[in-house]
């Protein structure tokens, strides 16, 4: 079969018919405004990624998201382009995997299988052969099903950064590498910061008609950007850069449903931001109704994200930050970045 396809104009989202947070995001603290990262937080992360500990942990997580949510915390919202369907599938308390599927050859791909139940459910639903499993990074939340699917689907590869512990990794990738799955092709990109091997994928939409879609795992969230685990403040500027690079119509999918919390969030840095306020008011309405936000585009996130307002000097402003002399841009953005990340990491413990 041909993966040519003709041209067709670019399809948007359909409309709906219709936890474990990534690392240990939701760390608990008593004493309000303590980083909960400091010193508690350190120990418990590495407790987390590096040993059974945290694979333990992830599964106490999985049965009560399941009980919790059984249909999933979100309604899912289909994308379609001639060739493409791209199915969020809702998992845990608030992660999303993805089913990307060449409809001509019925071959698929998941990103970031968290739990191999509902992923295997959608799996059957569609009735499509399971060919790779792309893992973003090792953290048990993104990674955790990647044993069991592999299992069951004896041809899968599982894809993924040899610097990262990914489980079951089968196909290690450099940047910028590019794997095939029926007519699809994604490009695997390094973007180090929330982990040291963390990548992410990007569709390449142009065969079908449509815009190239980022797979960001917990890179980039709509208004957000993931906690500095593993890599400075420098690090994640350089692996946002690359996103954005991506062009302003690329579709973002997240590896979270945190839309309200980052938009709420970014709300009180800029006060001013009509961008900002018009989304906050959209994602607080499709919250309540328990539909998901994603996706947005790249363009839209360059308006309202803080992680990727760095060289707006309202933002800096704001956080009343300023550029030294013989400072250079790229470092003070890295500060800005910083600031925002810090303050975000105070947010969040409140």
């Amino acid at each position: 079969q041909s993966c040519r396809r003709p041209a067709a104009p670019r399809a948007s989202p359909e409309p709906s018919s219709g936890g474990l947070p990534e690392g240990v995001e939701y760390i608990p603290t008593r004493k309000k405004g303590k980083n909960p990262m400091k010193p508690v937080g350190v120990a418990w992360y590495s407790l987390y990624a590096r040993t059974r500990l945290g694979y333990l942990f992830y599964q106490r997580q999985v049965k009560k998201a399941r009980e919790r949510y059984p249909h999933g915390h979100s309604t899912p919202q289909p994308c379609c382009f001639p060739g493409v369907k791209i199915l969020p599938i809702p998992v845990l308390s608030n992660n999303y995997s993805y089913l990307v599927i060449d409809t001509g050859s019925g071959q698929a791909a998941v990103v970031d299988p968290s739990d191999p139940l509902a992923v295997q459910a959608a799996i059957e639903e569609e009735g499509v052969m399971l060919e790779a499993i792309f893992c973003t990074h090792k953290h048990w939340d993104h990674s955790g099903g990647n044993a069991a699917l592999h299992q069951q689907h004896g041809s899968c590869k599982v894809y993924g950064s040899a610097l990262d512990a990914i489980p079951e990794l089968t196909n290690p990738l450099a940047d910028r590498e590019k794997v095939n799955v029926g007519c699809l092709t994604f490009e695997a990109l390094a973007t180090p910061g929330h982990t040291v091997g963390h990548m992410v994928y990007v569709l390449d939409g142009g065969p079908f008609g449509g815009p190239p879609c980022l797979f960001s795992g917990d890179l980039l969230f709509l208004a957000g950007c993931g906690r500095l685990f593993e890599g400075s403040p420098e690090t994640m500027l350089a692996s946002l850069d690359v996103a954005v690079g991506l062009g302003e119509d690329t579709l973002l999918w997240p590896g979270h449903e945190y839309a309200l919390e980052c938009l709420t969030f970014a709300s009180l840095l800029e006060l001013d931001n009509p961008a900002l306020e018009q989304k906050l008011r959209w994602a607080t309405q499709q919250r309540q109704e328990k539909r998901s936000t994603c996706p947005s585009t790249l363009g839209e996130e360059q308006t309202y994200n803080p992680f990727l307002r760095t060289h707006r000097p309202e933002l800096q402003a704001a956080l009343g930050l300023r550029r030294g002399g013989g400072e250079h841009p790229d470092a003070f953005r890295a500060r800005v970045l910083k600031e925002v990340r810090r303050r975000k990491d105070l947010y969040k413990a409140t």
